[in-house]
């Protein structure tokens, strides 16, 4: 049976899929983002230890709640640097009657990341940034990177959302708008384009780890700036 690192577990949530979601949070990460939501998540070493029937366990207890859409997701830190063990517990939920959903980065492709694509009824794949001096300078990998595997999503099917944190100043612009929905439009599997406001309340977790948080200095989004953004994002798309 595998084992696996997880930093937390959210039982009943609405912000990670479809429908309700039983939400694992997996320890470590393969990126540094500038503006990472949940640093303490970063380090592998730094999460607790679990078998997949442990999760798989206490998922079952919250079945009924899922509805037709809801399931479990698998999110982070970044589950594709544990693909064994999201595997084993996607491969127990359908054994189970349970929607999956992997939250991902996409900075990986190797055979057992795409064993677990398999096993993924539906992808959230972050599209951070639309160019590579971007991604380069605030991620820590290529934006070729996530096309890659948004390209192996399209070519098993799968059913995707992509989604991007909107900073202001950084990627809150027409152009940005334009690039990501000629890539929304380049690949049938892409059923939305989810934009998300840039917030700073995660402050208090860098300081709680003694560390800085590099994107303090930008302002956090404006929410209705935001819905416009998506207004405009969608009827590029259409």
């Amino acid at each position: 049976m595998k084992k696996g690192f997880v930093n937390s577990i959210q039982t009943l949530g609405t912000l990670d899929g479809p429908g309700v979601r039983f939400v694992v949070f997996f320890q470590g990460c393969a990126l540094r983002c500038g503006f990472c939501h949940n640093p303490e998540t970063q380090e592998l070493s730094g999460g607790k230890e679990y078998i997949s029937d442990e999760i798989i366990q206490k998922a079952v207890r919250y079945k009924e709640y899922f509805g037709k859409e809801g399931g479990i997701t698998l999110s982070g830190g970044e589950p594709i640097l544990q693909p064994e063990f999201a595997t084993e517990i996607f491969k127990k939920c359908h054994q189970n009657g349970i929607n999956t959903c992997l939250d991902t980065s996409g900075c990986i492709i190797n055979k057992a990341v795409e064993e677990l694509i398999d096993e993924t009824d539906y992808v959230m794949l972050d599209i951070k940034f639309t160019n590579n001096d971007d991604y380069e300078k605030y991620v820590g990998c290529q934006l070729s990177r996530p096309l890659e595997f948004l390209e192996m999503l399209n070519e098993k099917g799968k059913r995707v959302r992509l989604r991007q944190v909107i900073i202001p100043s950084l990627n809150d612009n027409e152009e940005n708008l334009l690039r990501l929905s000629q890539i929304a439009k380049k690949y049938g599997c892409v059923e939305r384009v989810e934009l998300l406001p840039f917030k700073k309340i995660c402050k208090t977790k860098y300081d709680a780890l003694n560390r800085e948080f590099l994107f303090d200095r930008f302002e956090a989004a404006n929410v209705e700036n935001v819905k416009k953004l998506q207004e405009r994002l969608n009827n590029l798309i259409k």
